[in-house]
């Protein structure tokens, strides 16, 4: 929309760089040009606003394909003014001279011409195309053919339209009939995911078989190694108890030898002794002979008083000794009794 300034029954219009103005007064053409900025008088002047920007359009209809199944068409037209002279000349482009806005609604004129267009030929291609195959390869060939339609339709070059693009965004059967072909692509999905589900715990079956296997294998060889470590352990024992047990028969060997040894060397020296001691108890036995005979000698050459003498000093040297002597009456007596009976 043009911005349009009042001065005094002056106005002042100012375009945009996308808009192309055309002012006529009186018939004659005097402004014409994107993005133009005059003053005019709003009594005399006829102005028309024609955008020569692409413009992008929308469009949603619905067909029938050749196996009666209703589907939603839902494209896109890119389309641009390339004729404003032609277009203005076509379609009421005149602006009110006050505020600036279009008199009529010439962008709705061409959707509607674009929209009838394009939808004549999608239903064109639909009707002789079944829904599997619509659904599959629809939208390039829908695209396509509403492409070469707008290209070959003779009113839009009349109309001063050119059509940059075209995008068809879907192709929607009716939602019933979408739940009923997705039901085959969800089943399979389904048995495929349940397979895979399968492989997968299958795959994990024969892992954990694979591992209890080996564990298997492991505790076997582990006994094997242990009955192994068994019977070297038992060697073992044999061997050192043979070996404690030939030391000890050596020892014992070793000891009685040593006790053998001491015992006859006890033995020689007891005989010895036993032999030193009769020579000595011989020879003391001798020495108390030959003493005794001397003894024997000496008393038989001595008178028989010097005997008593002697035999009296004797017996007085083996008395006991005697501190003090009591002499009683009856003993007196009797020793007196004796001496006079003498």
């Amino acid at each position: 929309m043009a911005d349009i300034t009042r001065r005094l029954g002056w106005r002042h219009l100012r375009g945009a760089p996308t808009a192309h103005i055309r002012h006529h007064r009186g018939g004659k053409l005097l402004h014409d040009g994107p993005g133009l900025s005059f003053w005019f008088r709003a009594l005399t002047a006829a102005i028309s606003e024609v955008p020569v920007d692409d413009r992008e359009l929308a469009m949603t209809f619905h067909a029938r394909t050749s196996d009666f199944q209703d589907v939603a068409v839902q494209a896109t037209v890119t389309y641009r003014i390339s004729d404003p002279a032609l277009a203005a000349a076509r379609l009421d482009f005149s602006i009110d001279p006050d505020t600036g806005a279009w008199r009529t609604a010439p962008l709705e004129q061409l959707g509607t011409l674009l929209t009838e267009t394009a939808q004549q030929h999608a239903l064109d291609v639909l009707s002789r195309t079944p829904l599997s195959a619509a659904l599959v390869d629809g939208v390039t060939a829908v695209r396509e053919r509403i492409a070469q339609g707008l290209a070959g339709e003779p009113r839009l070059p009349a109309t001063g339209i050119e059509v940059v693009a075209v995008r068809v965004v879907a192709l929607r059967p009716e939602p019933e009939v979408e739940r009923a072909l997705r039901t085959p692509a969800r089943e399979q999905i389904q048995q495929e995911a349940d397979r895979a589900t399968y492989e997968r715990r299958a795959v994990a079956v024969e892992r954990e078989r694979a591992i209890a296997e080996n564990e298997l294998a492991s505790q076997i060889e582990l006994a094997r190694r242990e009955e192994q470590l068994v019977d070297q352990r038992g060697t073992n024992a044999r061997r050192e108890a043979e070996e404690h047990a030939a030391a000890d028969a050596v020892r014992a060997e070793a000891e009685a030898a040593r006790t053998v040894r001491l015992a006859e060397a006890e033995a020689t020296r007891s005989v010895r002794l036993a032999r030193a001691e009769a020579e000595g108890a011989r020879e003391v036995g001798a020495a108390r002979a030959q003493a005794q005979a001397a003894w024997l000698r000496v008393h038989a050459e001595v008178d028989v008083a010097t005997l008593h003498a002697l035999t009296g000093t004797r017996l007085a040297e083996n008395l006991p000794q005697i501190d003090s002597v009591t002499v009683s009456p009856d003993v007196l007596t009797g020793l007196l009794a004796r001496l006079g009976a003498r």
